[in-house]
């Protein structure tokens, strides 16, 4: 694929900051864990996250009416930027007293990442021609992945050389490269409003939503998918490998890399078949969904610890399968300039149902089996197929447009 110069800027811009998220995250969790010796602290990194992104996609449509999406997206890496560097310099002085800051710190760095992704999402289109959507959003998802897969086992692994204080630092200089990469970018057309209300702001991707008979159909498949989606969560996981694999821990750490190289390979399946799965994204969608659904429930019920692994391999794979044709469909459902407000309102319905899903399904697996959340999730995703079927000409036709 013949990439222009500002997908180019924007990839390589977005990948360099989503090193350095992984490199930041991996830092505080180990300074986390080792001042309080507590796995429930370390796992409040996430919620603290989770919470901040829910609250920054619900705002963030007052930024957007108000700056160009080139300087929201540069200006908020400039601000993780200051911000890891005002943490490198407190964390030579962090203890139990004031630990406290630490979490303000990752709230504050939430809250910029949580307007940072609807806004390169709106960008990709308007960046690349409608033809060759499907294949930016393939190689940007291939790009995302692989740092995800990577960067977690890198990032572990710089702990035996460096301090996380050091590695922080090196966080810090991403973030400003980053920050000097986005800022290339050409400015686009998208032009700030200035009559509108601060709740009409606010509302208005919601309304646009609401309005538009495809993107509510995705809202609730990824309401349902995202609900599902959770039992893939680390401590999900880690039960599942314990009490239903009875199997060591490593199994655990394999089993997420067999899950996170599907989504590679889906994300590689889409970019090299893009030309064909354009025709029939639809049907690609319902399949993936379809698929996703049978192999959990297979997985959940497997107790063998390789066959789980080829198991969660697929779920990646499908997963992918589904998602980046859905996400071709979402950019080309409405005019460009309502995108940003459409993604902020998806990112907030996301948010909020992982936050949440995600603390129901541990209660679901404490009170009854960590295998009965599995079929749960498949189920969800049977679901998921269904509206997506059900939807197939609507999600065909708008692709089409």
């Amino acid at each position: 694929m013949k990439l222009n110069r500002n997908f180019n800027l924007l990839l390589t811009g977005q990948s360099l900051a989503n090193i350095g998220d992984i490199l930041y995250i991996v830092s505080v969790i180990y300074l986390i864990f080792e001042l309080t010796g507590s796995a429930t602290a370390a796992a409040f990194v996430p919620f603290t996250i989770t919470g901040s992104m829910f609250i920054s996609n619900t705002l963030t449509p007052l930024l957007m009416e108000r700056w160009n999406l080139k300087w929201l997206l540069a200006g908020s890496q400039m601000g993780k930027t200051v911000l890891l560097i005002a943490l490198a310099f407190f964390t030579p002085q962090l203890s139990l007293a004031n630990f406290v800051i630490l979490f303000l710190v990752i709230s504050l760095i939430a809250l910029l990442d949580g307007c940072a992704n609807p806004v390169t999402q709106s960008l990709i289109p308007l960046y690349v021609k409608n033809e060759q959507l499907l294949k930016a959003n393939g190689l940007t998802e291939t790009v995302t992945q692989f740092i995800q897969t990577a960067m977690w086992f890198v990032g572990s692994s710089l702990l035996i050389w460096l301090t996380p204080t050091e590695l922080l630092w090196i966080t810090a200089g991403l973030f400003l490269l980053s920050s000097i990469l986005l800022t290339r970018l050409e400015a686009g057309a998208f032009i700030p409003s200035k009559s509108k209300g601060k709740w009409r702001q606010i509302s208005k991707g919601w309304k646009t939503v609401t309005k538009t008979p495809v993107l509510i159909r995705i809202a609730w498949m990824d309401i349902m998918e995202t609900i599902a989606g959770t039992v893939w969560i680390a401590a999900i996981l880690l039960v599942f490998v314990n009490d239903a694999l009875l199997a060591d821990e490593k199994w655990w750490g394999f089993i997420n890399g067999s899950f996170f190289l599907g989504l590679i390979g889906g994300s590689l399946f889409c970019l090299r078949f893009s030309g064909w799965i354009d025709q029939r994204l639809s049907s690609f969608i319902f399949w993936g969904a379809a698929l996703s659904s049978l192999v959990t429930i297979f997985f959940g019920l497997n107790s063998l610890p390789l066959l789980a692994l080829l198991l969660s391999f697929l779920v990646g794979v499908f997963s992918q399968i589904k998602n980046i044709p859905q996400q071709t469909v979402v950019q080309t459902s409405v005019p460009s300039d309502q995108l940003p407000t459409v993604y902020t309102t998806l990112g907030a319905i996301g948010t909020g149902t992982f936050g949440i899903a995600s603390l129901l399904m541990g209660i679901l697996a404490d009170a009854f089996g960590i295998r009965s959340v599995f079929m749960l999730s498949g189920i969800l995703l049977a679901l998921v197929s269904l509206v997506a079927c059900q939807g197939r000409t609507l999600l065909w036709r708008t692709a089409q447009q």
